[in-house]
């Protein structure tokens, strides 16, 4: 009996990821790194590792120099002001395409300097925004913007930030105490979503896929009514789905 094909699954999303892991490990060294050790740290077979390299090389985000990978001119490029304005028109077109798509609120946030900054966010009167009622800046710990973000960061980062923001219970739902957020984080696989319910704000349940590279960290998210979260699922493999399909670009995010 013949059996239904199955429909195929997405590889851009795994591609973009083991790319963003390569440019990780290349702003790790200022000097430079082979492809060999490149490959290692990010955790990539080696024929994969160079023909991403190869990719990389030939669209200008990296050159190569005596051996070693380093950043190339288009990811210089992003820390000027053109690339300044035409980043922030992208994110704003893109966050504004997701919210329509989706049917949610979105939202994009770095973590600069030390700090969670919320860069922009796309709603509408019938998918608002989730309120500010308590800085997202000192909150980190309680929405998954902030959860998300710090699990992107090194161990060193992640405490230093906890010092000066310190874990406080936000509604009956929030994480407790420093020990149990640090676990969580821990737990977070690599370029996974993070999701939280009602942790920061009663009747919302929200979810953050990362956004790294280089040394930056960075996040999509959204949020929903709690009486929706069966939708959260579907909603953020969609979102992880079409953030991937525009990081081809790379990294609107990056210099924002």
């Amino acid at each position: 009996m013949a059996t239904t094909p199955r429909p195929a699954v997405p590889t851009l999303i795994a591609s973009v990821q083991r790319a963003l892991r390569l440019l990780e490990a290349v702003g790790a060294h200022p000097d430079g790194a082979p492809a060999k050790q490149l490959a290692r740290e990010a955790g990539l077979p080696l024929p994969t590792a160079y023909h991403l390299l190869r990719t990389l090389t030939h669209e200008d985000y990296l050159r190569r120099e005596s051996g070693v990978f380093v950043p190339g001119a288009a990811a210089e490029r992003l820390a000027g002001d053109g690339a300044l304005r035409s980043g922030r028109a992208t994110l704003v077109d893109s966050l504004t395409y997701w919210r329509d798509s989706l049917g949610v609120a979105v939202y994009f946030a770095v973590y600069r300097d030390g700090e969670i900054e919320l860069v922009a966010i796309a709603d509408t009167p019938a998918t608002p925004a989730v309120e500010e009622w308590a800085d997202f800046r000192e909150t980190g710990h309680a929405h998954a913007v902030g959860q998300c973000l710090l699990s992107q960061l090194d161990e060193a980062a992640r405490e230093d930030h906890l010092d000066r923001h310190p874990v406080q219970p936000l509604t009956p739902y929030s994480v407790r105490d420093r020990r149990v957020l640090l676990q969580r984080l821990a737990a977070v696989e690599r370029m996974q979503p993070v999701v939280e319910q009602q942790e920061y704000a009663l009747g919302t349940v929200c979810a953050a896929v990362p956004v790294t590279a280089g040394s930056a960290a960075a996040t999509v998210a959204i949020s929903i009514p709690v009486n929706q979260r069966e939708q959260l699922q579907s909603v953020v493999e969609q979102l992880r789905y079409e953030v991937g399909a525009l990081l081809h670009s790379l990294v609107f995010s990056i210099s924002i």
